[in-house]
């Protein structure tokens, strides 16, 4: 069993220190890229607050197919190039948008999603997932989120 004791209120890169920290713990040993994947929706999830959605998308040949994730509901397969996490697996970028209903060619699934982030997941140079967040509230991500979740998808690229 682990017990991780989050605290919203700390420093965000020490949050993601210990976000990845705490994800490192969860994977290692375990092959199950899924079993993977699932502990660390359930971990972000956990540790980072004002969230309506956070998981995975994985790549798939030239699409992102959904992965686990906690929130609504999501698209099943998204084309490289199209909304936000199509675009961030295609220019293998981190994608930071503060109004998700600004950003043209914006995929929505969950009407309440006003900002969202994507970060590519890369192995030997190519995207092998993205790690997707949404949140109901605008601005909601900025650069140290990204520099968190950057450090997140470089600490479990080899887990996933």
């Amino acid at each position: 069993m682990f017990v991780f004791a989050a605290d919203p209120d700390r420093p965000k890169p020490k949050l993601y220190a210990d976000l990845a920290q705490a994800a490192r713990a969860v994977t290692a040993g375990e092959p199950d890229i899924v079993a993977n994947m699932a502990n660390c929706a359930a971990l972000i999830w956990q540790f980072v607050p004002h969230l309506n959605w956070a998981g995975f998308y994985r790549a798939v040949g030239d699409e992102l197919v959904l992965g686990p994730f906690i929130g609504k509901p999501a698209c099943i397969r998204i084309p490289f190039g199209q909304g936000v996490c199509g675009t961030a697996a295609l220019a293998r970028e981190i994608q930071v948008v503060a109004d998700v209903r600004a950003f043209a060619g914006h995929i929505a699934c969950d009407p309440a999603s006003r900002s969202e982030l994507v970060v590519p997941v890369v192995r030997e140079g190519a995207v092998i997932a993205v790690i997707d967040l949404d949140s109901p509230e605008p601005a909601r991500f900025d650069a140290d989120d990204a520099a968190g979740f950057q450090l997140l998808a470089t600490a479990i690229r080899d887990a996933i």
